[in-house]
């Protein structure tokens, strides 16, 4: 394994670690927990929605050195929206402890725009005490080749015929360039899901948006070197000009083009019925993102249930805690539209 190379002086490195929604930033982050060698790792996870769910993926790991208070969580919102409010104060609090972490780590939400994420390590009250060592993109290699972020050339071009103050892209197509754009480093996730001429394909859609000597690694389930990931020494904040962005005259961005909200459920009979459940739910509302936690009857363990569109995963990860209540609790992320009342009406009873 190689080594992890060492802390620039004075400054605490910090990793953005982007994406679109079920990407696999957690599973990337997870990795390099199972494999910092001993480097005292913090994490700051931040969702689009209600629900925790990632940082509570993380939490109970089980991962030595990886502590609950290793693991922030800034959950209803996005982080590149609430840089002065929620961010800075988490970093500065990061950097005040008694024992200031090695290395942070910053997941960002999957609708979030990581450069106005990167310009705040360039504000006066974090700039002297970390730098930005390298923003992360992991990419989903099945949702770009089954064409998830390309918009419709033709339906674009009939919008803006008919209003000229239309943007170009689809949100999704946005999200994916700006991801994409600020990246130092490219990890095409999910791999072991495509052959050797989708993966090609994928890597030139993904190749057109970055700049010039970013780096594009293949791998499955977020498993990555730590050596690989740590320690690019990209001091991104130094670099804002290079990652364009769709906002850079206008300055703000909001993200009334998605939707989210959680659903509570009871005990599940087993996995299989509460995929069977979610399928048909997911395909007729065009459901983005579906994850959350699942309480299946006879079982001590929490089952983590994940999914992007159609595709869906589950394991167990820990036991349900006493002081915790026995429920199916899941997160449903869609474009603005997504109708709430009726997923809600499909699950009831």
């Amino acid at each position: 394994m190689s080594q992890i190379p060492k802390i620039p002086a004075g400054k605490i490195p910090a990793t953005v670690i982007t994406g679109f929604l079920g990407a696999g930033k957690t599973s990337a982050i997870r990795h390099l927990l199972q494999n910092a060698q001993g480097r005292r790792i913090a994490l700051v996870i931040n969702e689009f929605g209600d629900l925790g769910v990632d940082g509570e993926i993380l939490k109970g790991c089980g991962i030595e050195d990886c502590g609950d208070d290793d693991v922030v969580e800034l959950a209803n919102g996005c982080i590149c929206c609430t840089v002065a409010d929620d961010f800075l104060p988490t970093i500065q609090a990061l950097l005040d402890r008694p024992e200031p972490p090695d290395h942070i780590v910053i997941e960002t939400s999957g609708l979030a725009l990581p450069k106005p994420l990167v310009k705040a390590f360039a504000w006066p009250e974090v700039r002297t005490r970390t730098t930005v060592d390298g923003v992360i993109t992991v990419i989903d290699g099945p949702a770009v080749a089954d064409g998830l972020f390309a918009g419709d050339p033709e339906a674009v071009a009939a919008q803006r015929e008919a209003d000229e103050t239309l943007d170009h892209d689809t949100p999704l197509e946005e999200l994916f360039e700006e991801q994409l754009a600020c990246a130092d480093m490219v990890v095409i996730n999910k791999a072991d899901l495509l052959d050797d001429a989708l993966l090609a394909e994928v890597e030139a859609t993904v190749a057109r948006h970055l700049r010039p000597a970013v780096k594009t690694l293949r791998a499955s389930h977020g498993a990555i070197d730590a050596a690989v990931l740590l320690g690019l020494d990209a001091a991104a904040e130094d670099d804002l000009d290079s990652r364009r962005s769709h906002h850079d005259e206008a300055g703000e961005h909001d993200h009334d083009d998605f939707t989210s909200f959680s659903v509570e459920l009871g005990e599940t009979e087993n996995p299989d019925a509460l995929l069977e459940r979610l399928r048909p739910v997911i395909a007729a509302h065009g459901v983005l993102r579906v994850k959350g936690f699942a309480a299946v009857t006879g079982k001590a363990m929490r089952l983590v249930v994940q999914g992007v569109g159609e595709r869906l995963q589950h394991y167990y990860d820990r036991d349900w805690r006493p002081e915790e209540s026995r429920a199916t609790r899941l997160v449903f992320i869609g474009e603005t539209g997504l109708d709430e009342a009726a997923i809600r009406a499909a699950f009831a009873g």
